[in-house]
């Protein structure tokens, strides 16, 4: 499996967030991923989450890295020098907090973390769904793709 990395560092400011998104929005795009693809908007959202929990929970700069697979799979970490393993919440109601792995969880086919150097990296993958063909429009009507008009 070849695999394409790479990685960004992000300093200790919540500002950093949003050139974090930027960053990774240009990478898909040059990876192939085009910005309106489904996958690219989970993996923004998701990069957002994860490096904004590093750089508000931690107060320490981190790593973030994208692995590209031949497959078209996407891998994001996001590595911080806490070792301090993250702690998935169960927001209520109008909480404006607490729904970050909660979303990571709900976006990502895989995800969890793992200890790195003196602190942790927190991980997740998401596959490419293959697009299927858009049905054939024939003067009889709608034909999916492998079916004979009767």
């Amino acid at each position: 499996m070849q695999v394409l990395q790479v990685q960004l560092e992000v300093g200790p400011d919540p500002a950093e967030v949003g050139r974090a998104r930027r960053w990774a929005r240009s990478r898909l795009a040059g990876s192939g991923i085009g910005e309106d693809e489904p996958l690219a908007e989970a993996l923004v959202l998701i990069i957002s989450e994860l490096v904004t929990n590093a750089v508000v929970h931690t107060g320490c700069p981190a790593v973030l890295r994208m692995l590209f697979a031949a497959e078209g799979g996407v891998r994001v970490e996001v590595a911080d020098a806490s070792d301090c393993p993250p702690k998935p919440r169960h927001a209520q109601g109008d909480d404006t907090n607490g729904r970050g792995l909660e979303l990571v969880d709900g976006l990502a086919d895989r995800w969890g973390w793992q200890p790195e150097g003196r602190g942790k990296s927190i991980w997740c993958e998401v596959d490419r769904i293959p697009v299927e063909p858009a049905p054939s429009v024939t003067p009889t009507g709608v034909v999916s793709p492998g079916r004979v008009p009767a």
